[in-house]
């Protein structure tokens, strides 16, 4: 089987990588590029701990061929933080002790960003829905919300300064 030569954008750097047929966006980030924040917890879209935004997009990075990303933009949770400063979202799940085993945090704070991108001023229930398609086996949603909902209020008061 000849491989897929893919370039892209991950995390704002070009990235070069081979595909075999069917590879999955998720193990090419894992296996290729050694990304490996993004989890597999289901392998069929259900659990969300593999999520990437993809062109802008909050995509299950399980269910995206490698060779689909050719020429396109990803942001994996490694991309969140600049440097060694965190990005606010990671620094409020810390504060709020919203995560434990560690396996849907990626996910998360992912399709946090992804919610946060498109509506700096969500309400509690538009964070829930948003987060819906993550599960967590640990902490329950609340202190995730509440880490969401505050990251949100930080934002929209750096954005207004």
């Amino acid at each position: 089987m000849s491989k897929t030569h893919v370039s892209a954008t991950v995390n704002g750097d070009p990235v070069e990588f081979l595909a075999a047929p069917g590879m999955t966006l998720l193990d090419a980030l894992r296996e290729e590029l050694n990304l490996t924040g993004s989890k597999e917890g289901c392998g069929s879209g259900d659990c969300g701990a593999c999520s990437v935004i993809l062109d802008g997009r909050l995509v299950c990075s399980c269910l995206v061929l490698a060779a689909e990303v050719e020429g396109r933009r990803v942001e994996t949770i490694e991309g969140l933080a600049h440097g060694s400063e965190l990005h606010p979202l990671q620094q409020k799940f810390l504060e709020h002790a919203a995560l434990q085993c560690g396996v849907c945090t990626p996910g998360l704070l992912v399709a946090a960003k992804a919610l946060l991108d498109s509506n700096p001023d969500p309400t509690e229930s538009e964070t829930r829905y948003w987060l819906a398609g993550n599960l967590c086996r640990c902490t329950g949603y609340d202190k995730v919300i509440r880490a969401v909902m505050d990251a949100a209020a930080e934002l929209r008061q750096v954005r207004a300064a």
